[in-house]
């Protein structure tokens, strides 16, 4: 088997300690199943084309160049040259800034996740710097240039290894006040809380990322195969949507607390039960009712 390819090599540094390193992809998309776009009529592929929104004239590759819009259709032109005159300098050196307790990390900056290991030489002073981070219980922030862009780092031990997340800048974080911002000021107590802390100690459980099925991908995977076979496949029954239900009541259904209400069976005992009665009144009803006066002659 092949080894992996780095996406990045480099260096790690912390204090005056420096070791070669080399990044790899931790996670992908590229096993996913992926579409072409075909013309409908001729069953060929359909390729991309940069068309001039004004003119609608077809642009050449040579002839497409960046712009940043200052205002409404008015940009400033940049060079491919310009552009990349900005990335910053590059030492190809990771640098740890500071060492944080694991518990500081909030995950909502996580961009993602790569490998490092050791890159040939220098395997003792990674060893030593994964298991010093291991015993502290700590992460590392280092920065460096990752893929023409300024980088933040986050580094923590991993198995045999690190493993190195880039980290969203501050900028690019949504605040949650805005989402949050409707949430009701409540404080729930009393038999509503223990209710829900016993459904969730009933619940707990550990994270194994094989039992969690891509089911989007499956049904496409199955799809196509179907289509391959020219069989079709059966129509799914529409998902019965949730009605909004009492919360107390729910919690304690949860809980195995309570048994809904079920309506009895009719039964052979039970389906002429009451319907005797009834009948024999309303004979008797008729019986009761005063006879028609009959007319005499005379």
């Amino acid at each position: 088997m092949a080894s992996p390819r780095a996406n990045w090599k480099g260096y790690i540094k912390f204090g005056e300690v420096s070791c070669p390193v080399a990044l790899y992809t931790a996670a992908s998309s590229s096993e996913r199943i992926a579409f072409n776009t075909l013309n409908r009529a001729t069953g060929n592929r359909v390729k991309r084309e940069f068309i001039d929104s004004e003119t609608g004239d077809p642009v050449e590759r040579e002839d497409q160049v960046k712009g940043y819009e200052v205002e409404n259709g008015q940009y400033v032109v940049l060079e491919a040259d310009e552009v990349a005159a900005a990335v910053p300098e590059s030492d190809r050196t990771l640098k740890i800034e500071a060492f944080i307790p694991c518990g500081q990390i909030d995950t909502t900056y996580f961009d993602k996740p790569y490998y490092l290991a050791p890159d040939k030489m220098g395997k003792d002073a990674f060893l030593l710097l994964r298991d010093g981070m291991k015993k502290e219980g700590v992460a590392a922030i280092a920065q460096t240039v990752l893929f023409r862009r300024m980088r933040t780092v986050l580094i923590r031990p991993h198995r045999k290894g690190l493993i190195a997340s880039t980290l969203n800048f501050d900028y690019e974080v949504r605040s949650s006040e805005k989402a949050f911002e409707d949430m009701p000021d409540l404080k729930i107590e009393g038999e509503m809380l223990e209710l829900a802390e016993h459904i969730i100690s009933t619940k707990k459980g550990s994270f194994d990322a094989s039992t969690f099925d891509d089911r989007y991908e499956a049904a496409v995977a199955e799809l196509v195969k179907a289509r391959i076979e020219g069989r079709s496949l059966p129509k799914k029954k529409a998902p019965i949507a949730s009605k909004p239900s009492d919360l107390l009541q729910a919690l304690r259904e949860s809980a195995g607390l309570a048994v809904k209400e079920t309506k009895p069976k009719r039964t052979a005992s039970n389906v002429n039960q009451g319907t005797g009665r009834p009948k024999a009144a309303k004979s008797a009803a008729k019986s009761k009712q005063p006879a028609a006066p009959t007319r005499r002659a005379g």
